[in-house]
């Protein structure tokens, strides 16, 4: 029978993880994108060193074999929205881990279906209230490809079609403006309350003026 198979690791580590910098830019890149821990950053970073080292492989080729192998490399970078069908292989060297994880379910859920946070958009598609067409996804990491990013929504009998809603504004959620405007209003009327103090007082202190005269 032999040795049964074992898992092939799809991400490695960086070579210095306990780096102080390194650990404040993946915790900011954790928060911002709402991943649960640092692994499916990692994998998100060996997979664009893998098409980076695709992309310096073809432009070590003879030009024949180039032209011939990389549209098929930039046709299949373009179906996922990474890049456009007319860039070339410095725009395939200069992705980002951004670029990358933008793409996910879970951020193009947040975006599309105004989710207050990363993580309630990752809990939604973890329970099975996100659709993309006819078929449930539960995979937050799930690489959204362009021609489905109009077929993101909810499922009927989501209860999130009840509370979630476009922001008025780019300044944030509809809870948020409400606060601000509130918070706006409060020096205005203040203002006319202390001009009726004022006029309260002032016959009485024409009265004292008055007497004093007299």
């Amino acid at each position: 029978m032999g040795d049964p198979k074992t898992p092939r690791r799809v991400w490695k580590k960086p070579k210095r993880p306990l780096n102080y910098d390194l650990m404040m830019d993946e915790l900011k890149t954790l928060g911002t994108f709402g991943l649960k821990t640092k692994k499916e950053l990692w994998k998100t970073q060996t997979e664009l060193s893998r098409v980076r080292l695709q992309a310096r492989s073809l432009l070590a080729l003879r030009q024949e074999e180039r032209e011939r192998k990389e549209p098929i490399l930039i046709q299949s970078l373009s179906k996922i929205g990474l890049v456009d069908q007319n860039s070339t292989l410095d725009d395939v060297l200069n992705l980002q881990v951004n670029d990358l994880l933008s793409r996910r379910l879970q951020t193009m859920a947040q975006r599309k279906l105004f989710f207050k946070t990363p993580y309630q958009a990752r809990q939604a598609i973890v329970h099975g209230h996100v659709m993309i067409g006819d078929n449930v996804v539960t995979i937050p990491s799930y690489v959204v490809k362009t021609e489905e990013e109009t077929k993101i929504r909810l499922i009927p009998e989501s209860r999130f079609n009840e509370t979630l809603s476009k922001p008025e504004s780019d300044l944030g959620s509809p809870e948020t403006e409400n606060l601000e405007i509130e918070t706006g209003d409060q020096p205005k009327n203040e203002e006319p309350q202390v001009k009726q103090d004022a006029e309260k007082e002032s016959p009485v202190k024409q009265d004292a003026e008055k007497e004093s005269t007299e």
